[in-house]
């Protein structure tokens, strides 16, 4: 059994390399990415590092050929990205790829107004009509996401936000590494979703009281709503269309599309996922960069 990681140069994708090469032989280990000079270090261990680019999907059969299961992480570009995936998923399917996972996102209904999920919708309808073997994996938001704005908060002693009484379970991108090797590396998980989040759902008030506790000082949540939100993302300079793309994460989280925890983490890796109070701990001297001593 061959594996194929995409955008295995980027956080996920060597995270979860790693995780496969301690499972699997690194000779059935196939590492794709536009960058294969930063992959040296694993390919001294045995996996062999191909080149592939999204943006010329000429270069993906032979990156894939030989794989039996890909994992296809989703690529940066959220305006082109949905045919990119599909121009993947064909591409394996040429090269004998038979089971595709992919790294999706919670509750991609039409409904959902976060600005990624269509992609993620097109793409998983393509990988259902693809004749292949597929596993959506629906990453939660990462917590390793909300450390900037943490430190941020913790700075200025407010955490603004526009996600009202919603609640999320924000996940470790390590656990949804550790997620993905072992879906990778085990059977019986063909034509199936999981929901990949954090162990429960939080709201703004909850992330602003663990940031008090982590760092000792006072943060308060403060509630606004989508154009006050949008307004003072651009004043700090962000593009407003970009501060627009922003905000929809926001309404997501507030009518609760994102809201429900899951075990998958647990029944997939034999572990419960780590807390957003972990993950802060973890990154303690990064959330108090910005704190005078």
């Amino acid at each position: 059994m061959s594996i194929v990681i995409t955008g295995a140069s980027g956080h996920l994708g060597r995270s979860t390399a790693e995780l496969v090469l301690g499972r699997v032989p690194a000779s059935e280990v196939i590492l794709t990415t536009r960058h294969p000079e930063e992959l040296s270090d694993l390919a001294e261990r045995g996996a062999e590092v191909r080149r592939a680019d999204f943006e010329r999907p000429e270069t993906l059969v032979g990156a894939f050929e030989g794989g039996e299961k890909l994992l296809l992480i989703s690529t940066p570009d959220l305006d082109r990205r949905a045919a990119q995936h599909r121009a993947a998923i064909e591409a394996a399917k040429v090269a004998g790829v038979r089971h595709v996972s992919y790294t999706s996102y919670l509750n991609p209904v039409e409904a959902n107004p976060a600005a990624i999920t269509p992609s993620h919708r097109d793409t998983e309808k393509a990988l259902r009509e693809s004749g292949l073997d597929w596993t959506a994996l629906r990453n939660a938001f990462y917590a390793e996401y909300q450390v900037p704005a943490g430190a941020q908060a913790i700075s200025t002693g407010r955490l603004v936000h526009n996600n009202g009484e919603g609640r999320t379970a924000y996940v470790s991108r390590e656990d949804c590494a550790a997620a993905a090797a072992a879906v990778l590396t085990t059977g019986g998980h063909e034509g199936r979703a999981y929901d990949i989040t954090g162990p429960r759902p939080l709201g703004q008030e909850d992330v602003a009281a663990l940031l008090s506790e982590v760092s000792g000082r006072p943060v308060e949540a403060v509630a606004l709503d989508d154009e006050e939100f949008v307004r003072g993302l651009a004043a700090a300079g962000i593009p407003e269309p970009v501060a627009r793309g922003i905000s929809t994460y926001g309404r997501a989280i507030r009518e609760d599309y994102l809201g429900e925890a899951s075990d998958a983490v647990e029944f997939l890796t034999g572990r419960p996922p780590r807390s957003l109070r972990e993950v802060f701990e973890a990154h303690r001297g990064e959330l108090m960069q910005g704190v005078s001593a």
